[in-house]
C-alpha cells in the first residue's frame, strides 16, 4: 500500500470578510490569509481586479463547498466615475482614448440617465477582462493589441444611486447581478451623457448576504494572527451565513443519516421548490434541494471532507 500523503496545514471551518487592498490580485490575497491561518483548505468567491478595494469573502475547510453560491450572488460596489475621457480599460491603468467637454452635464440629466439603466440590460464584457476566448484571457489578448468579439449579457441593476456630482467627477453605488462589469456601466453612463467617462476608484462594499458587515484588513488580521489561533479564528462567521436568505428545514436523525448516504428524503412543511438549509438541530448538515417528488435531495454535505 502507498504512503498515506501528509495533510499540511490545520482544519479551519469558516468565512472571512477581507478587506482587500489595492493593487493585489484576489489570489495573492487568498495565498496571504491562507498562510496567516495555517489553514488547510482555503478559495474565494469570485475575483476582485488588483486596482478595486473592497470586500473579498475567503471560504475555509467547509465553506469552500458554498463559495460557488456566493460566486452567483448579488454585488454592491461604490465607484467613482470621471466624465470627458475615456480610456483603454475604461479605467486609469489605460491610455486616454478621447476627450470631450462636460459643461452641458447636470445633475438632473445625470439622475434621467440612471434611472435608465435600472432593471434587466445587456451590457458587452469589456476586453479588459478575466474571460476566456479560446484558453485566452481576455486581458492577455488587449495587452496584444488584440481584440475579439464578444457576445452581449443580460446583467440586472436592482439599484444605481448617485451620491454626489461634483463635475466632473461622479460618486455612485450600485446593487447588480453577478457577471456586472463596474467600467463597462460607466463607460456606457459616459456614452448616455455624450460625454464619455471611465472609473477612477472602484470598492466592493457586499457580497450576497453580507452587506452591513465589518471586513477585515490585511493589517488587522496580521495583527490577529501575532496574537495567536485563538483570536484569528473569532474573526470567523459560521458557514451557513453564507445562506442566511435562503430557507431553514430541521431533520430528524434518521432523515439525516439517509442524506448523508447521498439519499433524497420527506421533511414535513418544508418548502415545495428551490434550495434550502439543512439542520440536524442546531448543527448545520447540509445545502439540499427539493426534487419534483417534493422530497429534499442533498447537493453538499458538510463535514464529508
Amino acid at each position: 500500500m502507498g504512503r498515506r500523503r501528509r495533510l499540511r496545514g490545520r482544519p479551519v471551518n469558516g468565512i472571512l470578510l477581507l478587506d482587500k487592498p489595492l493593487g493585489l490580485s484576489s489570489n495573492h490575497a487568498l495565498q496571504q490569509v491562507k498562510r496567516l491561518y495555517d489553514a488547510r483548505k482555503a478559495g474565494h468567491t469570485g475575483s476582485l481586479d488588483p486596482l478595486a478595494d473592497g470586500m473579498l469573502p475567503i471560504c475555509f475547510g467547509d465553506a469552500t463547498k458554498l463559495s460557488a453560491f456566493l460566486l452567483d450572488a448579488d454585488k454592491h460596489y461604490w465607484f467613482r466615475v470621471r466624465l470627458g475621457q475615456t480610456t483603454t480599460t475604461g479605467d486609469t491603468e489605460g491610455e486616454i482614448l478621447s476627450e470631450r467637454p462636460v459643461e452641458g452635464v447636470t445633475p438632473e440629466r445625470i439622475e434621467q440617465v440612471l434611472a435608465g439603466f435600472n432593471g434587466a440590460i445587456e451590457q458587452l464584457p469589456p476586453m479588459y477582462s478575466a474571460l476566456k476566448h479560446k484558453g485566452k484571457r481576455l486581458y492577455e489578448l488587449a495587452r496584444e493589441g488584440i481584440e475579439v468579439e464578444r457576445e452581449p449579457r443580460t446583467i440586472t441593476i436592482h439599484a444605481l444611486t448617485l451620491h454626489s456630482a461634483d463635475l466632473p467627477d461622479l460618486e455612485l453605488s450600485v446593487h447588480c447581478s453577478k457577471g456586472t462589469y463596474v467600467r463597462t456601466l460607466a463607460e456606457d453612463i459616459g456614452e448616455a451623457l455624450g460625454c464619455g467617462a471611465h472609473v477612477t476608484a472602484l470598492r466592493r462594499t457586499g457580497v450576497g448576504p453580507y452587506t452591513d458587515l465589518p471586513m477585515h484588513t490585511m493589517d488587522a488580521i496580521e495583527a490577529r494572527a501575532a496574537e495567536g489561533r485563538e483570536a484569528l479564528d473569532a474573526l470567523l462567521l459560521p458557514i451557513d451565513t453564507a445562506l442566511s436568505d435562503w430557507p431553514e428545514v430541521r431533520v430528524s436523525a434518521d432523515s439525516a443519516f439517509y442524506l448523508k448516504q447521498g439519499q433524497a428524503v420527506l421533511v414535513p412543511k418544508a418548502p415545495t421548490e428551490g434550495w434550502v438549509r439543512i439542520y440536524q438541530g442546531e448543527d448545520f448538515l447540509a445545502v439540499g434541494q427539493v426534487q419534483d417528488d417534493g422530497r429534499i435531495a442533498p447537493k453538499r454535505l458538510m463535514g464529508s471532507g
